[in-house]
């Protein structure tokens, strides 16, 4: 089997939901420190590194946080009922593992539902609100061991390879896949002479809200923001496909990518034979809609690796798409256009 790169692991089994960044900020820390002198985190939660250069002034980004639960109210029976954070489709979570840190450490529970409680016929998919978390604990021993409303209920699922070899599955693909993009590209570009701010943003699932305090103090010429799309793959149809290359974004369904980065994109791909592909969607937004309207406006160009099952904990993504991400936003970056007005 190919090896999984250890750091790309460790980001994608680690847990960070919005609003809890901090344990993927600390493991980014740490190895960002490898390359880059100037680290700092700003008021809301954001990491940014900064290597120092000559002009243009370029933002590199991706987002730190996942979808995860929260602990909305536990019964007396002790079923812990569940608070969304980011968008989650209900099927997606019945049978999944979560574990609720406590003073004490961690319990471990499963989400469920009365039918499944009971060995009962599903007839109707079930909302939401009829989900719940068992732990094996009444109300009063979850009281006892800790646990409150408000907690996160952090999801558990340890990536690996399927059957071909270059497939990766696992929870946080989005977009964790990003930030390993992103030290990927800083480790390989040490020598380069530009400006480069490397920003990894907080609550994205939540509103794209760290993207916008992100960019506040600071005025570049152009960014590319890398982040995750969904796979359109299950049939023919499909324009989106893992294993034929990363995705330019035209148009989402809130913004149009900038046209001078996207053709620039194109010819690379084009001169050095990287498959790419063409993202046009009226489905959800990213931080690069955040960006591209800060400041007065800064162009910005959108690298996006499609994953099958997004938003789930069995996320599917191919490596070979991982690693042509990378090489096409380090070949832009290798002689980076000044400006890049549409």
């Amino acid at each position: 089997m190919a090896k999984i790169n250890d750091m790309l692991l460790k980001l994608v089994n680690e847990s960070g939901p919005s609003g809890f960044e901090q344990t993927i900020r600390s493991l980014l820390t740490k190895e960002l420190r490898k390359y880059v002198k100037d680290i700092k985190t700003d008021k809301f939660g954001n990491l940014i590194a900064h290597k120092k250069g000559k002009k243009p002034t370029i933002l590199l980004v991706a987002h730190m946080d996942e979808i995860g639960l929260l602990i909305k109210g536990v019964s007396e029976e002790g079923h812990i009922s569940l608070a969304t954070v980011g968008g989650i489709e209900p099927l997606a979570l019945i049978g999944e593992r979560v574990k609720i840190e406590t003073k004490k450490g961690f319990l471990q529970g499963i989400i469920t539902t009365k039918e499944m409680h009971n060995g009962e016929e599903i007839t109707i998919l079930p909302p939401m609100k009829e989900l719940y978390v068992d732990t094996g604990l009444t109300k009063s021993q979850l009281i006892k061991s800790g646990v409150t409303i408000g907690d996160y209920l952090h999801l558990v699922n340890d990536a690996t390879n399927l059957g071909n070899e270059k497939i990766i599955t696992g929870k946080a693909l989005d977009d964790r896949l990003g930030c390993f993009v992103l030290l990927e590209v800083m480790k390989r570009l040490r020598k380069n002479p530009y400006d480069f701010y490397y920003i990894f943003t907080v609550q994205e699932e939540m509103g794209l809200y760290g993207a916008k305090t992100s960019v506040y103090n600071l005025n570049p010429d152009w960014a590319i923001v890398v982040d995750t799309t969904n796979a359109e793959d299950f049939d023919a149809r499909g324009t989106k496909e893992i294993g034929k290359g990363p995705c330019i974004t035209i148009k989402d369904a809130e913004m149009m990518g900038n046209k001078c980065l996207n053709d620039i994109f194109k010819d690379i791909a084009k001169k050095k034979k990287i498959p790419l592909q063409i993202e046009i969607t009226d489905f959800g937004t990213t931080d690069a809609l955040s960006i591209s309207v800060a400041k007065g406006g800064i162009p910005t160009g959108m690298v996006s690796i499609p994953v099958r099952n997004i938003h789930t904990m069995a996320g599917i993504a191919h490596l070979d798409d991982i690693e042509n991400a990378i090489k096409i936003i380090q070949s832009i970056l290798a002689n980076p256009p000044k400006t890049c007005v549409s």
